[in-house]
Order: C-alpha cells, then sequence, then structure tokens
C-alpha cells in the first residue's frame, strides 16, 4: 500500500466542513502475484483539475490505462482524511437530477451543479489481472464550479470499434458548440502515448478550418501485432469551447472502445489419412502469438464470421474447441479423435486460431474439411429386434467399402463382427465373420438386450500373402437403449446411443393395449419426452425408433434404428405443491390468523388434509402444532399466545402421503407494544394509583380496566428519577407497578416531574431487540 497525506486542503471546499484543517490523502495498492506475471499501477493521462457550471452537465474522465492491459472498473468512494478514515460531514456534490460514476468507462457525471464553488471528489480505479483484483489507484480532485451563460459543445457518438493488426483505424470525431463558440479538440488515453503502447500511438488531429464551430477530428491508428491484447484500449476525445479568461470554458466527453486483433493463420488445409485428417497451416503473422487453438465441427458452418471483431471461434459457428498446440512454430495436428479413429461418412470441419500470453485469440481461419476415404466397412444399423433377457437380437448393417484399393488390398476379403454390451466397446468379443463384400448385414441373437445398450464394430481383412490381416475397423456404433422414470400421471422417457452418423428425430411409440400394436405418439428432436395424462398404476410399454444419415453421399439414407421395449407404471410421488401464505396477527387477542389458497385448486388433485408448522424464531427448526382434516378449510387461528412474532408453514398432505416439501416460511413481527404513560395520581382513591404500561392510544384515565397489556415483551430495566438527577425506583418487572414511594425512604413522592429511562427487551424473530424509551412522568396528589 503506497499512501500520501498532506496536511490541509484548499479552505472553502463546499463538501468538506472546515476544508483548510481537513488533511488530503491519496493512496494506491498494489498486488504482486508470482502466478499472474508483472503488475503495474493504472496511469491516468488526464489531470485532477477540472470547472464546471451551475445548472451545465459537468464530465470528468481521468483517461486510465494500465501498461500491462489489466481490466480496470471505477467506484465512486468518499474523499478521505488523515490515515484514509473518511472525513465526518463530507457529502456527494448536489446535483439538480444526479450525481454518479460509470464503471466500466470511468465517466465521473455531474448532471448538474446547482451551487458555484469549489468540490473535492474522490474514486477509486481498481484493476483486474486474469479476471482477479489486483490494486487500486484513489483519485482525489478538485472542481471548480462557476456561473456562466454558455452552453457545452457535444460529439456526435463514436462507436465501438475493431481493427486488425496490420491495418489502418481511420474515423472522424465531429464536434460542435450550439453557442457557435470556437470549439479545440483534444485527445486522452494509452493509444496516444507511444510508451504507453510499445510505439506507433495513434494520432488524433483537427481537419477543418479553426474559426468554425463545428470541428472534425481525425483519429488514424496504423495498429501493430504488438497493440494485440484481450482488454480494449479507451480513447477519450474531448471538445472545449474557447471563452474569455475571466469566463468558464465547458467541455464534452466521449470514448470510444478499440480491439485490436490479430489476423488469422493462413493456408490451412485438411487432407483425409486413413481414419485421420492432417491439418496444416503457416505460422501465425503475429510473432507475439505463443500456440494455437484448433476447432472442429460436424459439416461446415453455412454463414461468415464477422472478423475482426467476432475474433476465436464464436458460438454461434457450433465449432468446438478441439486442440491446444502450446508453441507458435507448432503448424500441424492430426486429428484420428482422440485415438479412436474418425467416421467414414462424416465431413469434418476445422477452424485454427493464434492465442497470446494475455488470453487474447486472433481472428478464425477460413474453415477447411474433410471427409474420409470410404475403404472400410460403415455401420449404419444397430436396431434392436427383439427384447429379452435370452433371447434378444439386434439387427447390424454396414455400408461395404467402395473405396477400396483391391490392388493394394487384395481378396479374398472378410469381415470379422463384434459386439459389446455397453454402449463404448469396451469390451469386444468376435460373434461372426462373413465371406463376401456384398453380404453387409447380420442378426446378433440370444442376447440380453434388457440389461443395456450393445455396441458394434465391423473389422476388414485382406489377403496379405496367404495370411488374414486387418485393413481397419468401422466406427463403433450402438444400439439406442431406453429408460423410463416414474412420477405422477407421468412417465419420463429419456434414451442414449453412440453413433458415427447424425440422428435428427425420434419416434415415441407406445403400446396400444386394446390393439396390442405400437402406436406413434410423438416426434422429437432431442433424447427426451415426457407420456403426461396417464393413469397411475397402470403399465405402458414404449420404444423409440431414430432417423438420422451420414453427411456424404453413397450411404443409404434415412437410418432407422429402434430402442428396447421397455415398460413403465406411474406412481404418485410428487408432493403437493407450496401455496402462498398469509399471516395477519391480533395484537389485542395475542393471536395469528392463518390463511392460505387450496393446492388442489392450482397444481394437486389430491390434498386430502393439511400440517400447520410453527416457530418462535426465524430458523429452520419448526414444530408441528396442528393439523386440518378438511381440505377445503385454509384457515386456521394461532390463538391465546404469549408471543405473537413467530415463523410458520403449511403443508399439504395427498391420499399417498406426499407432503409438501418446499413450503415457504411467512414471519410476523408486528406486535412489539410497550407504552408508558405520562402521567399518574398515587392519592389512594382506587383510580391510577399504580404506574404502569399502558397503551396511551386507548386508554383515557389509565384505569387498570383500560389498560390493555404489553405485548412481547420478554424483559425491562426500568430507573425513574427526580429532577435533581436521584434515583427515586428502579425495577425489572415488565409491570413496573410504582407506587409513588421513595425507593429508600418509603414515603410519598412529592407531586412534581419525574423523568425515566427505560430498556424494553423484546421477543423478536431473529432473537432479542433492546429499545431504550426516554420521557416524563407527572406525578399528581390531590390530596
Amino acid at each position: 500500500m503506497i499512501r500520501f497525506t498532506d496536511p490541509n486542503r484548499n479552505e472553502g471546499v463546499i463538501n468538506i466542513p472546515n476544508s483548510v484543517d481537513v488533511p488530503f490523502y491519496v493512496e494506491s495498492e498494489l498486488i504482486i502475484n508470482p502466478y499472474l506475471g508483472p503488475n503495474s499501477s493504472p496511469i491516468l493521462t488526464y489531470p485532477p483539475i477540472d470547472k464546471g457550471c451551475v445548472n451545465r452537465i459537468f464530465i470528468h474522465n481521468p483517461g486510465a490505462f494500465d501498461p500491462e492491459g489489466d481490466s480496470l472498473a471505477y467506484e465512486l468512494v468518499q474523499c478521505a482524511g488523515d490515515g484514509g478514515v473518511p472525513i465526518p460531514g463530507y457529502t456527494f456534490p448536489n446535483a439538480s437530477v444526479s450525481f454518479s460514476l460509470d464503471p466500466f468507462t470511468g465517466d465521473l457525471i455531474w448532471n448538474s451543479p446547482v451551487t458555484p464553488g469549489e468540490y473535492n471528489v474522490a474514486f477509486h480505479i481498481k484493476q483486474y489481472k486474469q479476471g482477479r483484483y489486483a490494486g487500486y489507484v484513489r483519485r482525489d480532485m478538485q472542481i471548480l464550479i462557476g456561473q456562466c451563460t454558455n452552453n457545452p459543445p457535444f460529439i456526435e457518438t463514436v462507436s465501438d470499434t475493431c481493427v486488425l493488426a496490420g491495418e489502418t483505424l481511420t474515423f472522424d470525431v465531429t464536434n460542435i458548440d450550439p453557442d457557435q463558440d470556437l470549439v479545440e479538440i483534444s485527445a486522452y488515453g494509452a493509444v496516444f502515448i507511444d510508451s504507453l503502447v510499445g510505439g506507433d500511438a495513434a494520432t488524433y488531429s483537427r481537419i477543418t478550418v479553426a474559426s468554425n464551430d463545428t470541428v472534425i477530428g481525425r483519429f488514424v491508428w496504423d495498429a501493430k501485432c504488438h497493440h494485440v491484447r484481450s482488454s480494449p484500449y479507451v480513447a477519450q476525445f474531448k471538445a472545449r469551447d474557447v471563452q474569455p479568461v475571466d469566463s468558464i470554458s465547458l467541455v464534452a466527453l466521449r470514448s470510444t472502445i478499440i480491439r485490436v486483433i490479430a489476423p488469422a493463420p493462413t493456408s490451412v488445409t485438411a487432407v483425409a489419412n486413413g481414419n485421420a485428417i492432417e491439418l496444416n497451416w503457416s505460422t501465425s503473422p503475429c510473432a507475439e502469438a505463443i500456440g494455437y487453438y484448433v476447432y472442429r465441427r460436424i459439416n461446415n458452418y453455412p454463414g461468415t464470421i464477422d472478423c475482426p471483431c467476432d475474433n476465436g471461434a464464436p458460438s454461434y459457428t457450433g465449432y468446438q474447441l478441439l486442440a491446444t498446440l502450446q508453441s507458435i512454430d507448432s503448424v500441424n495436428y492430426v486429428d484420428n479423435n482422440y485415438g479412436q479413429g474418425l467416421a467414414i461418412g462424416v465431413e469434418y470441419c476445422y477452424l485454427v486460431t493464434a492465442f497470446f500470453a494475455d488470453g487474447s485469440e486472433s481472428c478464425a481461419s477460413p474453415q477447411t474439411c474433410a471427409t474420409l476415404r470410404k475403404d472400410l466397412p460403415v455401420l449404419t444399423h444397430a436396431d434392436v429386434l427383439t427384447t429379452d433377457a435370452t433371447t434378444g437380437s439386434v439387427y447390424v448393417d454396414w455400408s461395404k467399402p467402395t473405396e477400396l484399393d483391391t490392388i493394394q488390398f487384395p481378396g479374398p476379403h472378410e469381415y470379422r463382427v463384434y459386439h459389446s454390451s455397453d454402449f463404448f466397446g469396451t469390451n469386444f468379443t468376435q460373434f461372426a465373420v462373413l465371406n463376401d463384400l456384398d453380404d453387409t448385414t447380420i442378426t446378433d441373437n440370444a442376447i440380453n438386450t434388457v440389461a443395456g445398450p450393445w455396441s458394434y464394430k465391423v473389422d476388414l481383412y485382406y489377403n496379405n500373402a496367404g495370411v488374414p490381416t486387418l485393413k481397419g475397423s468401422s466406427t463403433n456404433a450402438s444400439t439406442i437403449f431406453l429408460s423410463i422414470s416414474p412420477t405422477d400421471n407421468r412417465l419420463n422417457l429419456t434414451w442414449e446411443e453412440y453413433v458415427p452418423w447424425t440422428n435428427n428425430t425420434y419416434d415415441i411409440y407406445r403400446l396400444n393395449p386394446a390393439t396390442l400394436i405400437y402406436d406413434s405418439i410423438a416426434t422429437v428432436s432431442v433424447k427426451q419426452f415426457s407420456d403426461t395424462g396417464l393413469a397411475n398404476g397402470t403399465q405402458y410399454c414404449y420404444y423409440v425408433k431414430s432417423r438420422g444419415s451420414y453427411s456424404r453421399d453413397g450411404i443409404p439414407t434415412p437410418l432407422y434404428n429402434r430402442s428396447q421395449i421397455l415398460c413403465g407404471i406411474p406412481i404418485d410421488n410428487v408432493p403437493p405443491c407450496a401455496t402462498t401464505l398469509t399471516v395477519m396477527s391480533d395484537c389485542f387477542d395475542n393471536s395469528n390468523f392463518l390463511s392460505w389458497i387450496n393446492p388442489n385448486h392450482l397444481c394437486s388433485d389430491d390434498v386430502l388434509k393439511y400440517y400447520i408448522y410453527y416457530s418462535p424464531q426465524d430458523s429452520s427448526v419448526f414444530e408441528r402444532i396442528d393439523s386440518i382434516l378438511d381440505p377445503n378449510d385454509t384457515t386456521y387461528l394461532h390463538s391465546n399466545l404469549q408471543i405473537v412474532s413467530g415463523c410458520y408453514k403449511v403443508t399439504g398432505v395427498d391420499s399417498v402421503g406426499n407432503e409438501t416439501i418446499n413450503a415457504l416460511a411467512v414471519c410476523v413481527d408486528t406486535c412489539r407494544q410497550y407504552v408508558l404513560p405520562s402521567v399518574f395520581t398515587p392519592d389512594g382513591d382506587g383510580v391510577n394509583d399504580i404506574f404502569h404500561p399502558c397503551d396511551s392510544t386507548t386508554a383515557v384515565d389509565y384505569q387498570e380496566t383500560n389498560c390493555p397489556p404489553y405485548k412481547n415483551v420478554k424483559s425491562i430495566e426500568m430507573k425513574i428519577f427526580n429532577r435533581w438527577g436521584k434515583i427515586v425506583f428502579e425495577t425489572t418487572n415488565k409491570d413496573v407497578l410504582w407506587d409513588g414511594k421513595d425507593l429508600e425512604s418509603k414515603a410519598d413522592c412529592v407531586s412534581g416531574v419525574y423523568f425515566y429511562t427505560c430498556k424494553v427487551h423484546f421477543y423478536r424473530i431473529f432473537g432479542e431487540d433492546v429499545q431504550e424509551l426516554h420521557g416524563t412522568i407527572q406525578l399528581i396528589r390531590n390530596n
């Protein structure tokens, strides 16, 4: 932490009481984290003194910049005195509309000053390195507000923009003065300072004549690779109307965000080789890059990517990160699907980007696509024919290799077919051999299709000098496996499969008990479906049929495959929902009245009774205090309470015992009452002889019968003093019961005014609350 203190501020600062005797204090915090690299404090390029006018919008921006390109955020704080303690009595400047600080741009906007004079304001510029807090700089600045008749100039909107490293960004900024005063223009920010951007700074210059009240400034920046970074640059443009020496010039500020993006890697190629695709590209044109990202999707993206503003592989393209290469010299990658092999018949498309040490990413390369040669069998069906634990069967089919080089891989050929009782082929065993390239179908019999899915692959063998030799394998494909989750009047169906083709839709079939035929009841594009409106306790049976295809020609389409048959029985396992509970306290009858809505009218149909839960405090521990057996009775009176505050829950219970599990607690805490009268007459006439708590809004003569009791009082600590400060009575009795006699002498206290202090401890839902009462008592004796 770096601190600076000056013993005195300027005299007469309006929003700092006695400012000349108040120290000036600023500080900076710089956090050094060895895991995040070097760190420097933000640099402020605009001076900490500015001027404005009454009834005119005032704008100030510090022009902050972080040398390492860290993100900056702004927070308005109070001016501090000695030791960084907020100045007592400090107030933010009075505004006719608002006084605020934009947390992202750093624009301090005062709309608008009310009183002329000098003001001090302060704010923190906080930095975040790779998303982690890394310190701040405090600016404590002076603003001089005067009286003036001119209006500030204004700057037409400047759009945020992006520029590709190696290109020149040029745009014009229009500055206009409504009073037709001469306008001076300037600009601030790191982009204009060579030392802050590593050279090749931007320029901003006037391109209209000096006497013109409409001034156009031209921004020019030759962006270079060393300007590339993840956080944007901010350029602030300033327009000032030129006024006589004894007048106040007003300014306008406008900020724009500029992102510098690296150009994409070029010359990207994709070549199929066996069951893999080899990618190659040229080295990034930016030597500052440290590696590459490789992205992949199935089938080409039909749109265009808006580079440079949409750098990387935007999510809307559907590309997913495939690989990260940690060297700028690594300009090739072999995609073999992480060792599993790519699928024949699928078009694979790729993008390549370069990335930098701070996390920034270049534009994406043009996409390039490739498809494997069809020189191996391509599975097309893994279709469940029979659902049974011992006699189940699956139909397996594949498309033969039509691009096989029979000179290099001569016949005779054979297919060896494997199955595994899972999705991924973790335990493949051979179950068939076929000796004809045109023989591409087989049925896998006598297997358990109830317990789980089955996956398949087909190996192709050729004749290598009389020895059957493996040419390669198809991509694995599994059956669809259906699961059912029963609930109230509903069966939730989900399924999964792992296949090399793309399934686009799924048809849901349900057994018709009248015809014993499976009818199609729905078509979906996701792997889930809820069959609703079912009868609890009744069995329903289903299977799912997928419709899919490969993305290349020469393979049959569409491809239909079925799951196993699975049955389920809906059960009522859904508790009644929570409904809105209302609790009203009756402070006079010491009761709480509960009312709610019957869940059968909203979200249930079989609520039979309710349970009432209560807790005297706001806690998770509730006690069931009662039940209501009539579902149409939706009220409850909790009466004869010693403590009226508390929390309640009401749950519904249905016909099978399901109870609401998400009932919200409703708490009441309004009956806190302890009123002390201001007069009493201890003269022995039997009327108002004892001083005790009383509700002064209802009691007239403070007779015992007209004083409602206090509410929710746990204890008190009361002391009564005479006019010389001597204690004449004290008690912890909640009823007080002072008879007007002196505590020590037991003699009658004389008529007059007495003073009291009373700490009242109330029961509260969060525990206990203490209120201090102070007042006077008029003691009157009529004899």
